[in-house]
């Protein structure tokens, strides 16, 4: 077991949604859960840190890019049982929209890859139907 699996409460997460032009950025996961994934990049917050100082920390570690900006898009759980019932997996994710200001998406901490997708071709990356949702959200709060 890892310090995340059963957890006694909800884990609180961050999500960046991070916009370049036509182009949302993209990291595949390299620990669990989810390894081998694609998903918006972001990470769990830290104790005395807040939710704003972990999106950009988070985002620094697992890509090199910075944003401007960061907009409140969506808040989502994440609650994934085991087969016997229990909560194996419990997030709480802040996710937040920004326009992209520096850095070219690199692999960095728990991320075995980062890259830029277009928004009209993302069917590749088999995204979780919330990551859909909050992509879309994010796009309507900082624009095309």
């Amino acid at each position: 077991m890892t310090g995340r699996e059963y957890p006694p409460r909800p884990i609180v997460g961050i999500g960046i949604v991070v916009f370049k032009a036509d182009q949302v950025l993209l990291i595949r996961r390299a620990k669990p859960p989810n390894v081998g994934s694609w998903s918006l990049p972001g990470g769990a917050q830290e104790l005395g840190e807040t939710a704003e100082t972990a999106a950009r920390r988070e985002l620094e570690e697992e890509t090199g890019v910075t944003v401007g900006p960061l907009h409140l898009a969506a808040v989502v759980d994440n609650i994934r049982p085991d087969p016997a019932g229990q909560i194996q997996f419990h997030y709480t994710i802040i996710d937040y929209a920004a326009r992209w200001l520096a850095g070219e998406p690199r692999a960095g901490s728990d991320v075995g890859e980062a890259r830029w997708a277009r928004l009209d071709a993302l069917e590749p990356f088999q995204l979780w139907h919330e990551a859909h949702r909050v992509i879309a959200l994010a796009r309507r709060l900082v624009g095309p």
